[in-house]
């Protein structure tokens, strides 16, 4: 794949944000409108004095040419869950997707825990005024924890596929205790799931579908499945579990994996086409991609440097290999 990158188009620190947001547009994810494409962010309000923090999804709504914007979104378009929920803290990502005259968003929802930072799961909420709000399906996730899959679920991308809805997602494998210079470490990879109305949902458990590069220990996040051509092709982050805040060597980077059924998958990161720049606002980290497809055009969103604390840029494809 080629891609050109077109730099960084959204900053969160120039705009007002509602909610009380001042900084991070993590996981940015676009829906095409008649005449614009609406692109949900998750963004950071600081809880209260102390140092944690409250995830809240925001829209920013460019001009079909990706270039001016044209609105953001006067509210978050979610509430978040009340309290004990799996969404309690945070929401992020949010993935949309267009259902007949509904947008379903397959929300990944973050509650705090106590012997490890956060829990989460995937939940639904469905918009019925064209994306500009959401209404939870109910209060709880439509993928959770389960007996082979205990811990972590979310990162939910979910595309129609003729009669049926595929989703690609993560799930947690295990917890690596903390030690004297780092936190509790999560290990997650990416699986498959399939249902027939986007709300029950089908696996095989605890079967990760990409294979790891870095070892076993290989954070895998943030699945984008396009189809073109009648193939799959698959975009992820993927990091070290340690160290990765500090050494740039060791954080988020793209990969990338090409199907022909959407569950078997063969990974080749160096047809991806995408990698960190020389310099600049993505010269350490790139994390977070969502791939979709305007006016025939293919675009990437994607976070840079700190998690997309400095906001997301744009890349647009201008060629495909023969994977």
């Amino acid at each position: 794949m080629k891609w050109r990158k077109l730099g960084k188009v959204f900053d969160p620190t120039e705009h007002k944000l509602p909610n009380n947001c001042e900084s991070f547009a993590q996981s940015p994810q676009a829906i095409v409108l008649e005449d614009r494409v609406r692109i949900y962010f998750s963004s950071r309000e600081k809880e209260g004095n102390g140092p944690m923090f409250l995830s809240r999804v925001l829209y920013v709504d460019f001009a079909k040419d990706m270039i001016n914007i044209l609105a953001i979104s006067p509210q978050e378009v979610l509430p978040l869950g009340e309290l004990g929920t799996f969404d309690e803290h945070g929401i992020f990502p949010f993935s949309p997707v267009r259902v007949d005259n509904q947008i379903y968003a397959y929300t990944c929802g973050w509650s705090r825990r106590v012997s490890v930072p956060v829990e989460t799961a995937t939940g639904l909420a469905i918009s019925e005024d064209n994306g500009n709000s959401f209404t939870r399906i109910g209060a709880g996730p439509v993928l959770g924890p389960s007996v082979k899959e205990a811990m972590l679920v979310g990162d939910s991308f979910v595309l129609p596929i003729e009669d049926k809805f595929y989703m690609w997602y993560i799930y947690g494998e295990k917890w690596k205790p903390a030690t004297s210079t780092e936190p509790p470490a999560r290990i997650y990879k990416i699986a498959f799931a399939q249902s027939k109305d986007g709300i029950q949902w089908e696996k095989e458990e605890g079967r990760p579908i990409i294979d790891d590069v870095l070892g076993s220990d290989e954070c895998q996040a943030l699945p984008t499945v396009i189809r073109l051509d009648g193939m799959f092709h698959m975009y992820f982050c993927f990091r070290e579990a340690t160290d990765f805040r500090r050494d740039p060597g060791r954080g988020y980077r793209l990969g990338y994996a090409y199907s022909q059924n959407g569950l078997d998958w063969v990974r080749d990161d160096n047809l991806g086409g995408l990698e960190k720049s020389d310099s600049g606002w993505d010269s350490e980290m790139m994390c977070y991609p969502h791939i979709f497809q305007s006016d025939e055009q293919v675009y990437m969103l994607y976070n840079g440097n700190e998690f997309g604390r400095q906001g997301f840029g744009l890349a647009k494809l201008e060629s495909m290999n023969n994977a």
